[in-house]
């Protein structure tokens, strides 16, 4: 699935649990110009809320963020292996870039909702 969106846009993900989920948000400016994102990395965590210091998913530690440059597409592909083994049910999410000098650009946030899949 892909999402076009604005810097700190809020859209929320429905993950099954089990397969693997991909999201491809394409970043671009409010005239609709793709943002170049050359030189950037980017990080995504999962939480129970935003204060909360225990992390349910880390992104950087398993290099699921993939970062296109040109094109200003950041996608967020999670293996069924992690999702399968997830025990919660809601989370809340952001995904930060992070520019060649460090600074920090909220791209997307919102709930995450993880549902159990029929087939098995």
């Amino acid at each position: 699935m892909t999402t076009t969106v604005n810097e700190g846009d809020k859209v929320n993900l429905t993950i099954p649990k089990g397969p693997t989920f991909k999201r491809i948000f394409y970043y671009k400016t409010k005239a609709g110009v793709a943002v170049p994102l050359t030189g950037y990395t980017g990080k995504c965590q999962f939480r129970t809320s935003a204060s909360d210091t225990t992390v349910l998913y880390d992104s950087t530690t398993t290099g699921d963020i993939t970062i296109d440059a040109p094109t200003g597409t950041v996608t967020l592909e999670i293996p069924a292996a992690t999702t399968a083994a997830w025990t919660f049910s809601s989370a809340v999410y952001d995904v930060m870039l992070f520019d060649a000098v460090g600074k920090e650009t909220l791209l997307v946030q919102g709930r995450v909702t993880v549902k159990p899949t029929v087939t098995r």
